[in-house]
């Protein structure tokens, strides 16, 4: 699965009472399908994915993808303390169609130098995944540790803050070769697209009696997909973690990014990835230079409400978080929309 591009770490909506919101989940994701994000991250670490239920996990996992357009590469959130939860998650959302399982560190091996815990848990995971797995690091899993699971073949990459380990992985990995499916034009091909194609590869002429009650018309074929795929050689593929560094990240070697920040302006992390692939150093600059100080603020220090308001103010939903977490103050509110107000959708 190719993994370029920007990817949005959706959040999880809730009523007023805390309820999972799936209606406002779909509207999101809908709105999200007409952005040029490449895909998206259900229940990642900004979906406070901790926070739902396992039939929660489910439901909110199935929305979202019945939402999303067929093109957009779908990563879901699967992240259990016991690889046993947590392949059992993986295969659930493989029979919903995502491309991918995004898996982060353990809660319970957060805290500790637990290298060989860490190494058994993502590759026992990978080994039993029913989806390709792509690593969530948050700069908790070490670089050599990494740079190990690099190479296991269901392990497509690594989303990552630090651009200093991001560059260090690139040039330790760069013996790292697999092929993935792409479009004509090097898009990534998931496997949404790939069903509707053979769905409908099938189906010849509508019979013309149910059209007519029996009287003579011609009978059309329904169109078909056109899905052209080539292949298309990548190393080990890593996303910047980070809004306020994505342009740090994607020097160092990220073919893409997965931000925080990017959940509430899209447009605006995307203008920066757009200008670095373009080759336009200046314009990356100053699109990076746009968004800095309102990401340091929104995504690192005010977390989840924060984004979530950031949503809200761009048109997406991003309501009130769940308890424990609370709202953004009246004053926070103001200072995210005086730092938004040239990043609007």
């Amino acid at each position: 699965m190719l993994l370029e591009g920007l990817f949005l770490p959706v959040t999880t909506p809730f009523y007023l009472d805390g309820r999972l919101n799936l209606r406002k989940l779909e509207h999101n994701i809908d709105r999200y399908s007409k952005t040029p994000a490449a895909g998206f991250a259900v229940l990642s670490e900004h979906g406070d994915a901790t926070m739902l239920s396992e039939e929660e996990t489910r439901e909110a996992l199935r929305s979202a993808i019945e939402a999303a357009a067929a093109e957009k590469v779908m990563l879901a959130g699967v992240s259990r303390d016991s690889v046993v939860a947590t392949v059992e998650f993986a295969g659930y959302a493989a029979t919903l169609g995502y491309d991918a399982a995004l898996v982060g560190v353990p809660t319970i091996l957060r805290r500790s130098a637990c290298m060989k815990e860490l190494l058994t848990y993502f590759q026992s995971v990978a080994d039993r995944s029913a989806l390709p797995v792509v690593m969530a690091s948050n700069e908790s899993i070490p670089t050599e540790a990494v740079i190990e699971l690099a190479g296991h073949p269901n392990i497509l990459g690594l989303v990552e803050n630090d651009a200093v380990k991001i560059a260090a992985v690139k040039a330790a990995t760069a013996s790292v070769e697999r092929e993935v499916t792409v479009t004509n034009v090097f898009a990534a091909v998931t496997g949404r697209m790939l069903a509707l194609r053979d769905t409908t590869a099938g189906q010849t002429f509508i019979s013309a009696d149910t059209l007519t009650d029996g009287a003579t018309a011609l009978a059309v074929a329904p169109p078909k997909p056109s899905v052209r795929t080539r292949m298309k050689k990548v190393g080990f593929q890593m996303l910047a973690g980070s809004s306020a560094e994505m342009l740090a990240g994607l020097r160092a070697g990220a073919v893409g990014a997965m931000t925080g920040f990017s959940a509430c302006a899209p447009q605006g992390c995307y203008e920066v990835l757009a200008a670095w692939k373009d080759g336009d150093e200046p314009l990356a600059q100053e699109k990076q230079a746009r968004v800095h100080a309102v990401a340091k603020r929104v995504e690192i220090e005010l977390g989840s409400p924060g984004i979530r308001y950031g949503c809200d103010l761009n048109g997406y939903f991003g309501g009130h978080p769940r308890l424990p977490l609370l709202p953004v103050t009246g004053a926070e509110r103001a200072e995210i929309e005086d730092l938004m107000r040239t990043i609007r959708n």
